[in-house]
């Protein structure tokens, strides 16, 4: 259930900074909710990278579609995908998850490595 939530949020929330913040505000937030969340590493990065992957991808998607396809496709021949359109999106979307992904786990590892347990831990490894 965290995972669906912090998913849910994830993307919301960037949703909404994108609209008047820079495209790397989506960190910010991916880092707070994987922060509060509160999930372990690995689903910590699965929910910030779903979250932003199907955030990017389908407003990739839909931009795709307002204008028939052809800035897809132009800068699909730019890049080497063959002039592929979905491909594009899907690298654009992967990119995205990657960002997010990262945010999320490293809010989530810093919650675990600043917690009062963690610290005691690395006490008793010291010394």
């Amino acid at each position: 259930m965290k995972f669906l939530i912090s998913t849910i949020l994830i993307a919301a929330l960037s949703f909404l900074s994108q609209q008047f913040l820079p495209w790397w505000s989506l960190v910010i937030i991916a880092f707070i909710i994987g922060w509060l969340m509160g999930l372990k590493g690995w689903a910590s990065f699965l929910s910030g990278f779903l979250a932003i992957f199907l955030l990017w991808g389908i407003y990739a998607f839909v931009l795709n579609q307002g204008n028939e396809g052809i800035l897809a496709t132009r800068m699909a021949n730019l890049l080497p995908l063959s002039g592929n359109p979905i491909l594009l999106i899907l690298v654009t979307a992967a990119i995205g998850g990657l960002v997010g992904g990262l945010g999320a786990a490293t809010g989530s590892l810093g919650r675990q490595w600043a917690s009062p347990t963690s610290s005691k831990k690395r006490k008793r490894r010291r010394g």
